[in-house]
């Protein structure tokens, strides 16, 4: 069987060298690379004004959406502890897992 790697030996170095011979040669130009931003033109401000009424009803919208996520995420959250807390009372056989308010009658 030719040299075949063990299963356990999955650990390999890899050695990388620097090219010491890769230095550019006196009658070589180097060649302007590209840019790396392409063209920033599109992000530059126009003449138009910006409308900040409407950006900021966008912003108080978004910010009410959100609130409204986290306060129904609390609530749903609040309400499955709870429906668990009971399931796990009647599961466990105990009777009145459910709490009974009665009203108190004046003497």
């Amino acid at each position: 069987m030719p040299d075949s790697p063990s299963p356990s030996s999955d650990n390999r170095v890899v050695s990388f060298r620097r090219k010491t011979g890769a230095r550019p040669q006196a009658g070589h130009h180097r060649t302007q690379e590209p840019p790396s931003v392409e063209d920033l033109q599109k992000f530059e401000q126009t003449g138009e004004r910006d409308d900040y009424r409407h950006r900021m009803i966008t912003n108080i919208a978004a910010a009410a959406f959100t609130l409204l996520l986290i306060v129904a995420g609390l609530w749903l959250a609040d309400t499955l502890a709870a429906m668990r807390k009971n399931q796990d009372c009647v599961l466990s056989g105990r009777r009145g897992c459910t709490p009974v308010e009665a009203p108190v009658q004046p003497r």
